[in-house]
Parts: structure tokens; sequence; C-alpha cells
């Protein structure tokens, strides 16, 4: 999904591009995700996502074993929001893995 400007100096295109965002959202296109990888042999990993605001919402999928033995083993939580520099810190088990892989959302980002 590209980035609707906020200002354009033709009013059609703006409207056009408009259109166009609006229908992505409908279909569920939604520029909102990215993937991290837990840092191995440390207990927490910290993210820095331009979207992480103070009242953001983020949410994991595991896409490998190791991700899912974490994520389902309840090993793994958000312990803390920064907002001011957009990163949040995820806790987690100890250990050497270097394939606890996840794909993660960040919704309800509030502008800082």
């Amino acid at each position: 999904m590209k980035r609707l400007p906020v200002r354009h100096h033709d009013v059609n295109e703006w409207m056009r591009l408009a259109s166009e965002t609006v229908t992505e959202l409908q279909e569920g296109k939604v520029a909102s995700n990215s993937t991290t990888t837990l840092t191995a042999s440390a207990a927490t990993t910290v993210i820095t996502d331009y979207r992480v605001g103070k009242d953001s919402l983020i949410l994991f999928m595991p896409t490998t074993a190791n991700a899912a033995a974490e994520l389902y083993g309840a090993t793994m939580y958000v312990s803390a929001i920064a907002p001011r520099s957009n990163q949040f810190t995820i806790t987690h088990a100890n250990n050497s893995q270097t394939d606890r892989i996840f794909k993660y959302v960040v919704l309800g980002q509030t502008l800082n």
C-alpha cells in the first residue's frame, strides 16, 4: 500500500489516490505488518517501528516451530512501549535459538 500524500498539486489526482487507498483498506491491504527475529542468548528484543505509539496493539504470528513454542509456551510478551522512540520491547526466554521468527502487526498508533 502506498502512502497517501497529505497535499497534492492536482486535486483530481489526490482524490483518485484517496479512492485507491480506501479500496485497498477495504480489501485488507493495511501496511501495518513486519517481521522480526528474537535476539538469541538474550532475554529481550527491542524493535524500532515508526508505527509504534503509546496506544499501539502489537500482535504476533510465529513462522517457525521455535517461534511457535516461544509464543504458545507463554514465555514472551511485550514488556514495554516507548512511543517517543517508536520502540517496543519483547521479553522472552533466554536461549541460543536463532530461528524464533515472527510476523507482527502494529495497530492503533497514536501520533506522538
